[in-house]
């Protein structure tokens, strides 16, 4: 016997192009008991269909069960979160930040306490704190004390002359 047909439709399976009627004849064809051996192999995949609807059949207690699952209520686990629990991020990088800005202006400190400028600022602190002004590095000093030498000469220079006539 030919079957051309059967190779044909079986094409049209694998490509998926059958139409519903092809597909019934596919499976009316399988369901014969008697099939050539080269088409034994395709025999439980479209046997599947009528073998399935027999044997996978829901018990009776199915739906009740189904049911009672549906009826349960569920406990919800909602949790409120506050303000400042949504903030509590913000806060520790905020912390974080004053840290370390607090620990670099104590190391820049520490650095600095051995230079020339440290030693004068903290001379001329000394100073004003006894009542005198002072200049706090060493070229102001310096100028400051022969500007105001210079002011004392014309200041004497300046009354002598008013004097004398």
């Amino acid at each position: 016997m030919d079957y051309k047909y059967i190779n044909q439709l079986l094409e049209l399976y694998w490509s998926c192009k059958t139409t519903l009627e092809e597909e019934e004849i596919l499976r009316t064809f399988f369901s014969q008991i008697d099939i050539p051996e080269e088409f034994e192999k395709y025999r439980p995949l479209f046997l599947y269909e009528q073998v399935e609807r027999k044997t996978n059949v829901l018990g009776n207690d199915f739906d009740e069960k189904i049911l009672s699952m549906i009826d349960e209520p569920i406990p919800v686990k909602a949790r409120t979160v506050s303000f400042t629990q949504r903030l509590m991020p913000l806060f520790r990088a905020a912390a974080i930040v004053a840290i370390i800005l607090t620990l670099g202006n104590a190391a820049q400190v520490a650095f600095n306490s051995g230079t020339d400028d440290y030693n004068y600022n903290t001379a001329g602190i000394e100073q004003m704190q006894q009542g005198t002004a002072v200049a706090f590095s060493k070229d102001s000093t310096t100028v400051d004390s022969m500007k105001q030498s210079n002011l004392q000469g014309l200041t004497n220079e300046a009354i002598v002359p008013s004097t004398k006539n």
